[in-house]
């Protein structure tokens, strides 16, 4: 699938996260000019994913990362609204059951990847095996390439078998997430969502994002590609997402299927 975006990692391209934009707002004069594109864009993409569900032939996987507060959900809810909830899955990988880690660390991940007709979202991904463990060195460098390798014939094995591969890492600057999380401890309504591992892992923050660079370099690959999306604009981050995911699935040229009756010939 050949998809052109200012986004796009290129295979064996060198990322430095610190020379990528975070805030962008594509040339949007308002916000509320950028509003109605997005509507066009879930109207749309609610129409593509109806004609995927009804064919059944292919799967589309969607895998979101990004620091603590990078909006992966806001993403999901933004932007799926109108989507028919029967024909998409959303799966989040945290700290392995005590079942899960007794077997591959894909495992867990290849039980939830999206059947022909559905639209899978990882919050959260096999990615975070090569993210946390690396950043508090509980393997190595050489250990974290190897698995990484193994996660590119993973998903090497599912675009084979009919399954569209799109990464999205949401690019935050640290001061955005700074006023992100000041704004949790400022609403009462949002202390549910604070989390002490949040501010912990604040002070690792050069580490993951060598981290990330390392995956980004190592596993954006033709038919799965990583983006790297602008997410200070919470309202940009999803166009910029919208857009592509419209793109991707227009690429596909889904069709409704073949019918088994001849609705002509029914009489009611």
């Amino acid at each position: 699938m050949k998809l052109k975006s200012h986004y796009l990692i290129k295979p064996d391209q060198k990322v430095k996260l610190s020379r990528l934009e975070t805030s962008e707002d594509g040339g949007f004069r308002s916000q509320e000019a950028a509003a109605a594109v997005l509507v066009k864009h879930r109207e749309t993409l609610a129409h593509l994913q109806e004609l995927l569900y009804a064919g059944q032939q292919r799967a589309v996987l969607i895998v979101l990362q990004g620091m603590d507060t990078a909006g992966k959900d806001g993403t999901i809810s933004h932007i799926f609204s109108g989507v028919n909830p029967q024909g998409c899955d959303v799966a989040s990988f945290k700290v392995p059951t005590p079942l899960e880690a007794r077997h591959d660390f894909l495992w867990r991940c290849h039980a939830m990847a999206p059947p022909k007709g559905m639209i899978g979202i990882f919050n959260r991904s096999h990615y975070e095996e090569v993210l946390s463990p690396r950043v508090h060195k509980l393997f190595s460098a050489k250990e974290a390439r190897a698995k990484m390798d193994e996660i590119n014939d993973f998903e090497e094995m599912l675009v084979n078998s009919g399954t569209v591969v799109l990464k999205f890492f949401l690019h935050i600057s640290r001061e955005e997430q700074t006023a992100r999380l000041q704004a949790r401890l400022d609403d009462p309504k949002k202390h549910w969502k604070l989390s002490a591992a949040d501010f912990k892992e604040r002070e690792f923050w050069p580490d993951y994002e060598q981290a990330y660079e390392d995956v980004l370099n190592r596993t954006s690959r033709k038919d799965a590609p990583w983006f790297v999306i602008p997410a200070d604009k919470k309202w940009y981050r999803n166009l910029a997402i919208s857009e592509i995911l419209v793109e991707a699935l227009k690429g596909l040229k889904l069709d409704y299927p073949t019918p088994t009756v001849d609705a002509a010939k029914i009489k009611l």
